[in-house]
């Protein structure tokens, strides 16, 4: 696979080069192992798209798991609680980082819009509180790539525009997001609004 495009999120790029140069170099990598070609595996059901093979969220995370852990990256879990004191209950679940090393989190994110964003804005804060991880980087699809995917997969277009007219606060830390896609493209065949009214479709 490759790296199509970046966003630097709170400096996230020139944290990293300065900081993390071989964690990064090490992330590249691995997206250009990814042979997304034996990801496409799984049948759409849907009517816009009956039939057609699409490229499976859960294997290509199987393989960026894998070439992950071969390098000694590892999942991290923190247990999370709090009490409810209006209904007197105390609720306990826990936090996972798809992968960490050196205090460097990786998010590979493949699924819902809500996801994505949620990693970048409370799931790595919550970790760098916890003095786990200084930085982030959140590996997400290109739009191209999203349209052959199951509907409701997210894109890097998407996630670079809400944040940038979000903006940044004092909370969030350094985190560079990655738009991926199976080949570099000249240019992208679907508009934005040309994939909402796809959505809107289905």
């Amino acid at each position: 696979m490759e790296v199509i495009a970046e966003y630097s999120f709170k400096n996230g790029k020139d944290f990293l080069e300065k900081h993390h140069v071989n964690e990064l170099e090490e992330i590249r990598e691995i997206v250009s192992l990814v042979d997304a070609s034996v990801c496409r595996t799984k049948k759409s059901k849907e009517k816009t798209m009956k039939g057609k093979m699409l490229y499976s969220p859960i294997d290509l995370n199987k393989r960026f798991f894998e070439l992950f852990e071969e390098r000694g990256w590892k999942t991290v879990r923190i247990d999370v609680k709090t009490v409810i004191p209006e209904i007197g209950e105390t609720h306990e679940g826990f936090r996972e980082m798809d992968k960490v090393t050196n205090k460097v989190g990786v998010e590979i994110q493949f699924g819902k819009y809500a996801f994505m964003v949620y990693n970048v804005c409370a799931k790595m804060t919550i970790f760098a509180k916890q003095g786990i991880i200084d930085s982030g980087v959140e590996i997400v699809p290109m739009l191209n790539m999203a349209n052959e995917m199951s509907s409701g997969v997210s894109h890097f277009e998407q996630m670079k525009t809400d944040l940038e007219m979000r903006g940044e606060a004092d909370i969030d830390i350094p985190v560079l997001i990655l738009g991926i896609d199976v080949v570099k493209r000249p240019r992208q065949t679907f508009s934005l609004s040309e994939w909402i009214g796809e959505q809107q479709k289905k």
